[in-house]
């Protein structure tokens, strides 16, 4: 599954796969325009994968879509709400703005920013992942961190079946379009489901939308 667009300035997309041999993932993300010059990304990784991981996931992104104007602790806390009797997920939401990222992340869903440096790519901020299971067990504080985004950084995020060291393989003269199908086409493991998911603030507006990726 591959799925890109643009939100005003902000240019997205992301490609995945469930396990080989499955119909379905439980790897999901969710592309939302707040209406405040932000857009939230949320990547999402149900538990084991097939359709008991979907299932619990697809509870996430519907909280996620009703409620985008809410902050992130609230939002990773009304997830969790959602996904109590489900196997659960981890997850990473990640506000996206011109000048700063806001992001939360409870389980092994990696983000980071990727800026251009004079010997190629280098991770100029990456979240810290909590301990947990969205829907079983929250860490004791929820607490979003705040980072500086340029124009031209590359917010990358993917989930534990995209098996590569942060940055490896971007070439950030290409669209975000052909940086995450190269990663998924690359890194993808073969036993699990997978997802990438990367963004880039672009200097002009490029027309908008809004789409939900399932």
């Amino acid at each position: 599954m591959h799925e890109d667009g643009y939100i005003g300035r902000i240019e997205w997309a992301m490609a995945g796969r469930p396990l080989p041999g499955q119909d379905v993932s439980g790897d999901r993300c969710l592309v939302l325009d707040t209406g405040a010059g932000a857009v939230l990304f949320a990547v999402l990784d149900g538990l084991g994968h097939g359709a008991a991981a979907a299932a619990a996931v697809d509870r996430a992104t519907r909280v996620l879509a009703g409620n985008r104007a809410e902050p992130l602790d609230a939002l990773m806390l009304l997830c969790h709400r959602a996904m109590s009797d489900t196997r659960g997920a981890a997850v990473t939401l990640v506000l996206f703005g011109a000048e700063e990222t806001q992001w939360l992340s409870v389980g092994n869903v990696e983000s980071h920013l990727l800026t251009a440096g004079p010997t190629g790519p280098q991770i100029s901020a990456s979240v810290l992942q909590s301990g947990g299971i969205v829907g079983y067990r929250l860490p004791s504080i929820l607490q979003p961190q705040t980072v500086p985004v340029r124009p031209g950084d590359l917010l990358l995020m993917s989930t534990d079946g995209v098996e590569a060291e942060p940055g490896q393989g971007v070439d950030l003269a290409k669209s975000t379009a052909e940086i995450v199908q190269e990663l998924l086409n690359r890194h993808a493991k073969d036993s699990d489901d997978a997802l990438v998911l990367a963004a880039r603030m672009r200097g002009a507006s490029n027309g908008t939308a809004q789409r939900e990726v399932s």
